[in-house]
């Protein structure tokens, strides 16, 4: 009878388990799926490293009811699966009946991971950037031109700039007639602004805009591109970015560019401008004044509890620029305003009081062509001023958009570029009937041209400067190949990211991790040899390129130092031999010294350990 209690016992203890395990793969497939599904719903075709990147950003500015929104969509419904299936399983008091729950449940789950791996994975392009990290790519390093490496030659006259990246927008909101892939042309003003100035189209009526490659496809990734001539790309679990100062202090952008000029340089935008890091890179690159929404509040611009989609509309943000560039004009130094737009973010853009029904319940268009109106009247506005005839004006779309249905039935063939207009720039294309095959990366160096700036090589970061015969790399090694290389990982970009000259908190991270990964092999007592092994692998980006052991006796002075090699058999460690043969006692701590492969600077007792 015992027997049989015990029996059932652990048949019951089995299926317990069972249950409790099935729950805990229903709670993840659900919470992968609701929140995969919710973002793909949202957002469209985006990629990881997107993803990826805003999850190491602060999500403070975030527009008003997205994580919201997120909760109700993509959280909610978990815990109505994950409480349906424990109400089920646990309620019945039939054993058979909780057996098919279970069962059951566990069948959801298996197909849920196969519909995940099918629309979710492969959407999210997952597989390619396993694949890329696994893959080292030298193309950025082969091809970056340091802005340090170039002779720079500024007009004696400094030309001012006015920065305008227009949130999501793209050439293909116009009509076919005119490049675009809609059969009505929902930007007509922003076209017309294109054809009259300079989009590099050449002879070609047809509009031309900058290629969105891999880490340039979201906000704060193509201002960074379009001002560094590089793409954002963090790389998971060797993101320092917490622990810096400084965004990528490894470069000099525009903004350090024009801040060695002598200009004053504004940012503004009607979002938090800590979102995305955008107010860390553009503090750190170029000291600029941020007058983002935050700014708006604390200067009685509006009101403290006023707020509309990410913060105030677009026809706040002109007219506040149009007195902050009044400001600016009456001052002696050249300056820099860069803008920011955002009504036509996604999903759907921001409705305000300038917008029209034009396209009927197709909100997104309305929205776009009313942005389209108002940066054309603000360039208008612009125009009309004195300061105008020293002035360079860029239009630019930060990216592509992400709202999931406005492009939904655009042929696959077309593609897609973001935005490009350069007005009243001080040069002009070196082949003026060429079209141009470029990308948002370009625009850096060209910025500069546009500028009256004399640039040696006509290169700066990935970028080509566009008015000169140069090639861009799209050019040179083609569309396919270029977006294949940057969706690698790069060592180098990594490099970029984290050469901070004083890493104290890195080093603190490694003290950390090397805390278990100092080893003593051996230690043999007859011949007096010491085999020691330390960890050289780890989270935190800073690998040392040598090491070396130090032993020292316990009551004693003396010490034993040898110079630790990579292990033959797996190079993630560094070993070593300490010959403590003369030495009264074998008991002591050994020390491991490092020299950081990022500065050179050595650093002692990172991490000590004890033979005993």
């Amino acid at each position: 009878m015992q027997t049989g209690n015990a029996l059932q016992m652990k048949k019951k203890g089995v299926w317990q388990g069972l249950a409790v395990l099935t729950g805990f793969l229903l709670f993840l497939v659900s919470f992968i799926g609701f929140g995969a599904l919710w973002g793909l719903t949202t957002w469209g075709e985006i990629d990881i490293d997107e993803i990826i990147f805003q999850l190491q950003m602060p999500l403070e500015g975030t527009g008003n009811g997205m994580l919201l929104d997120y909760a109700v969509k993509g959280i909610l419904p978990v815990f109505f699966v994950v409480g349906a299936y424990i109400l089920l399983a646990v309620r019945s008091r039939n054993s058979r009946y909780r057996m098919r729950v279970v069962a059951g449940c566990l069948a959801a789950v298996l197909l849920s991971v196969v519909l995940i791996r099918r629309y979710v994975w492969e959407r999210l392009h997952v597989e390619e950037w396993f694949a890329g990290q696994a893959d080292q790519s030298m193309f950025i390093q082969d091809n970056y031109v340091s802005t340090a490496d170039v002779k720079l030659t500024f007009p004696e006259q400094k030309r001012n700039l006015i920065y305008i990246y227009l949130e999501s927008m793209e050439v293909t909101f116009a009509d076919r007639d005119s490049g675009g892939a809609f059969p009505e042309n929902v930007i007509p003003e922003l076209t017309a602004l294109a054809r009259d100035n300079e989009d590099f189209s050449g002879s070609s009526d047809a509009l031309n805009g900058g290629i969105v490659y891999v880490g340039t496809s979201f906000t704060t990734g193509g201002m960074f591109a379009q001002t560094t001539g590089l793409p954002l790309k963090i790389s998971i679990g060797k993101n320092n970015m917490d622990t810096q100062e400084s965004f990528f202090p490894g470069i000099k952008g525009l903004g350090d560019i024009l801040q060695e000029e002598g200009y004053k340089q504004v940012l503004m935008i009607g979002s938090n401008a800590t979102f995305g890091g955008r107010r860390l890179y553009y503090r750190e690159h170029g000291d600029f004044e941020i007058d983002d929404y935050l700014y708006a509040k604390e200067q009685g611009w509006i009101p403290e509890d006023y707020k509309v989609f990410w913060g105030y509309e677009d026809e706040k943000l002109f007219a506040f620029a149009k007195k902050r560039l009044t400001e600016m004009a009456a001052e002696d130094a050249p300056f820099h305003l860069t803008l920011l737009t955002v009504d036509t973010h996604f999903e759907d853009g921001y409705v305000c009081r300038l917008c029209k029904d034009e396209f009927g319940e197709n909100q997104y268009a309305n929205v776009i062509a009313c942005s389209s109106r108002q940066v054309a009247a603000f360039v208008d506005w612009i125009r009309k001023q004195d300061f105008f005839e020293n002035t360079t004006v860029i239009l630019a779309g930060d990216h592509t958009t992400m709202d999931k249905d406005f492009c939904a039935e655009i042929d696959s063939s077309y593609r897609r570029k973001a935005y490009v207009a350069y007005i009243n720039a001080a040069a002009q294309p070196a082949d003026p009937a060429k079209t141009r095959t470029y990308a948002t990366l370009d625009a850096f160096p060209t910025t500069l041209a546009a500028l009256g700036v004399q640039i040696e090589g006509n290169r700066l970061g990935l970028g080509t400067n566009l008015f000169s015969e140069k090639e861009t790399l799209s050019e040179k090694y083609g569309d396919y190949y270029e977006r294949v290389e940057l969706g690698k990982r790069s060592a180098f970009l990594e490099y970029l990211e984290k050469t901070d000259d004083s890493p104290e908190v890195l080093l603190e991270r490694l003290q950390t991790q090397m805390k278990n990964a100092l080893q003593i092999d051996s230690c043999d007592s007859a011949t007096g040899k010491v085999r020691i092994r330390v960890k050289n692998d780890f989270d935190s980006g800073l690998k040392a390129e040598s090491m070396e052991a130090q032993y020292r006796e316990n009551g004693s002075s003396a010490v034993s130092t040898v110079l630790l090699e990579p292990d033959p058999d797996d190079g993630t460690w560094m070993v070593g031999t300490l010959d403590v043969s003369g030495w009264k006692t074998k008991k002591g701590e050994v020390i491991i010294n490092a020299t950081l492969e990022t500065n050179g600077k050595k650093y002692e007792n990172v991490v000590s350990g004890h033979l005993e």
